[in-house]
């Protein structure tokens, strides 16, 4: 056998295998001569079936089959022992002439192979890093929230602003008719809220579904229909009042402080209002980290300036998927997954040249970190090493379960290094704003 190679350019070579007779042929005699042995051929006792009769019946599709073998096991050999970095897998060059039934065979694959190209993480330009604060406002709503939740329920005979109203929406012709509670803040329109103010037990009040809500998918709560039909539903609905609640704040006292984070953990209202900053705002770090991940990925796939092979991975794409596409598919499909693709390969250099790769026994202990969490939430707070090494070895026998865990911790493996290494600039800022600035709303 002999294996040659060709580049085309920096991104794209054809090798070429050359198979001979030697190569393949003992191993296609072996096969044959088991097939003589339990052929099982009208007019012959097993075992005795002529062997021109066992190669005429089996023996293009023996050599085929293990042609392609021997083929297989010298390309991934070849290119593991010549390190080569390829995109996708190798095609195969269409061969219309080929002569199965010479000795020799030779096999052309076209290869797409990864550019070099170096990542410089420290630009000009600063990437901003958000610190999300809970400020005075959003403690305030939120302690404010907390006695309402744990406050008590008054029946009141008329709605006024604040309000609980539970009732029944209704539309004959639309089949609706859903009992719901709601309070006036949650309409869109200060008019729709005016037509409750005053209003009775077993009043019936007509609305507009057009503009009720800012959001068309609070429709789909209030009147439980479907999506499709939530958006843009133009009708006229009743809804028939039946209970109308008005909710006595619970008091800030120590009976609340232990309900919320148990007995004499927080004792003042003082403390009450640090426990809720620091709780806030260790659920805002993930959403800040999320946020600079997105910037640092997005300035590294516009900052890596390398060109990809493009032809050769069109043409990978038409017959990479479970479906095959044509050559306007796998166009449009490789212009949707090109940023994607180019940072899978600068993500893979900064992982290699850095040493971020994950081995087993951190994935082990991530993993049981995870499940020491868990386990938390339920109450059991030390479980026993035997226990953390039992669920855990089920968890890392599922390939899936796998693959997710050691996607979270590469993210943090990545997050943690670009905190250290990239050029950032660190902003505070409240949630509300943090959110009308990256979000615009």
């Amino acid at each position: 056998m002999n294996i040659t190679r060709e580049n085309i350019d920096t991104l794209n070579a054809v090798v070429k295998v050359d198979i001979t007779k030697a190569d393949y042929r003992d191993k296609v005699e072996k096969i044959l001569s088991d097939y003589r042995k339990t052929a099982n051929i009208p007019g012959f006792r097993k075992g005795h079936v002529p062997m021109g009769m066992v190669k005429k019946q089996y023996g293009k599709a023996v050599l085929v089959d293990e042609v392609n073998k021997l083929l297989q096991d010298a390309l991934n050999k070849y290119l593991t022992e010549e390190k080569l970095d390829v995109l996708g897998n190798p095609l195969p060059k269409a061969q219309d002439d080929l002569n199965w039934d010479a000795e020799n065979f030779s096999f052309e694959f076209e290869l797409g192979l990864s550019p070099e190209f170096e990542v410089k993480l420290k630009g000009k330009k600063a990437i901003t890093h958000y610190h999300i604060v809970a400020d005075d406002t959003m403690i305030e709503n939120q302690i404010k929230n907390i006695q309402k939740q744990y406050g008590k329920l008054i029946s009141k005979s008329e709605v006024a602003e604040g309000d609980e109203i539970t009732g029944v929406f209704a539309n004959d012709e639309k089949e609706i008719n859903n009992s719901t509670t709601i309070t006036l803040d949650k309409f869109k329109g200060k008019a729709t809220a005016k037509k409750f103010i005053g209003a009775k037990v077993g009043d019936v009040i007509t609305l507009k579904t057009k503009g009720m809500f800012a959001d068309d998918h609070d429709l789909m709560n209030v009147l439980k229909v479907s999506h499709e039909d939530a958006h843009g539903l133009n009708i006229e609905v009743t809804f028939t009042i039946s209970e109308i609640n008005t909710r006595e704040l619970a008091d800030l006292d120590q009976d609340l402080f232990d309900k919320l984070f148990g007995k004499g953990n927080v004792t003042s209202v003082t403390e009450l209002k640090q426990k809720i900053k620091e709780d806030s705002e260790k659920q805002f770090v993930q959403q800040s980290d999320q946020k600079l991940l997105n910037d640092v990925t997005e300035y590294l796939v516009e900052s890596t300036k390398f060109d990809l092979p493009s032809a050769f991975l069109q043409k990978w794409l038409q017959t990479a998927g479970e479906e095959t596409m044509d050559e306007a598919q796998a166009k449009e499909e490789y212009e949707k997954s090109e940023k994607s693709m180019r940072y899978q390969l600068i993500e893979g250099k900064i992982i290699t040249d850095n040493k971020l790769q994950i081995d087993f026994d951190e994935l082990k202990a991530y993993a049981q970190e995870m499940i020491k969490g868990q386990m938390a939430q339920f109450g059991q707070l030390n479980p026993s090493e035997k226990e953390l090494d039992d669920v855990s070895a089920r968890i890392l026998s599922n390939k899936d379960e796998v693959k997710r865990l050691s996607e979270q911790l590469t993210s943090q493996k990545l997050l943690a290094f670009y905190k250290e290494n990239a050029n950032l600039k660190t902003k505070e800022l409240s949630y509300d704003k943090f959110v009308k600035e990256v979000y615009g709303s």
